[in-house]
């Protein structure tokens, strides 16, 4: 299936069915979203479930080894478009014999977009129609052009809503959390962007106090995400690449040393059968 094309006034947005994956956000012209690269980081704004970064051999579930990589398998499944509008679009997707060989749970997942004159809202709803308690963790990954205006990478800024720890997880062989931390050169809530900072992987916010963040380019031009069904947050980059990504997520990887249940997994949300979940994302675009 095409891409769904998404307008609303001066933005337009277009959505794939694979991953339901946002590909292009635009608004007067100016690209926003990173286009992808294989070369560099083939994806452009991944969503992420059930579970969020990396697992340290796969998960454990009552006792069996499930093969579940990083970032889940959403990403890399074909979502079925649900309701469409011109400036709206909900796609869904539900387990299979597929997922359950890798997650061994029912669920309903839907991604929804709206898009506004300045801004693209995402929707994450998670529903248990299951007879069992599920787990699951969930996020959002876009990678935003840096730089967006002319004026190049070097200046550029992340600004948090309220000041946070300058202490920050640091990340374990394999993408796992590490129980040491390392330091951020945040300067009041305002922290310089450098690829020295994400020289050895991302910059995790872990249950920060924070429920927006800004990036802001050295143009003056500037993406705000805002997170308020989220809890951590996270920026990545690979150092040199013309992208950052501001990511919202529910969990995260397995701490190092890890080895337990996907229950006991920390950060990991548990739906009751028949429940449902919804975490919502706004970005919002100013020119300066």
């Amino acid at each position: 299936m095409s891409e769904i094309a998404l307008a609303k006034g001066p933005a337009e947005a277009r959505i794939a069915p694979k991953g339901a994956e946002a590909r292009v956000w635009r608004i007067a012209g100016r690209e926003l979203l990173w286009p992808g690269d294989p070369m560099i980081w083939a994806d452009i704004s991944p969503i992420l479930y059930p579970v969020v970064g990396w697992t340290r051999d796969g998960e454990r579930v009552g006792g069996r080894h499930y093969a579940l990589g990083l970032h889940g398998f959403a990403r890399f499944e074909t979502f079925r478009v649900a309701t469409s509008d011109a400036d709206f679009v909900r796609l869904t997707l539900s387990d299979t014999e597929r997922t359950r060989a890798v997650y061994p749970f029912a669920f309903r997942l839907a991604v929804e977009y709206r898009l506004g004159n300045e801004s693209l809202a995402v929707t994450l709803e998670v529903v248990n129609p299951g007879a069992n308690r599920a787990p699951y963790a969930c996020g959002l990954h876009p990678g935003f052009r840096w730089p967006i205006g002319g004026a190049g990478r070097e200046g550029a800024l992340v600004r948090f809503e309220r000041e946070e720890r300058s202490e920050v997880p640091a990340i374990a062989p394999g993408g796992l959390v590490s129980k040491t931390t390392k330091s951020v050169p945040l300067n009041g809530r305002d922290l310089l962007l450098t690829d020295a900072l994400f020289a050895n992987d991302a910059v995790c916010f872990l249950n920060c106090a924070s429920r927006s963040l800004a990036f802001v380019d050295a143009s003056g031009g500037s993406i705000t995400m805002e997170f308020p069904d989220f809890q951590h947050a996270a920026l990545w980059t690979r150092p040199g690449a013309p992208f950052i990504c501001l990511e919202a997520w529910t969990g995260y990887s397995d701490p190092e040393g890890f080895d337990g249940d996907l229950f006991d997994k920390p950060s990991m949300r548990v739906l009751e059968p028949g429940a449902r979940a919804r975490h919502q994302a706004r970005f919002i675009y100013r020119a300066k």
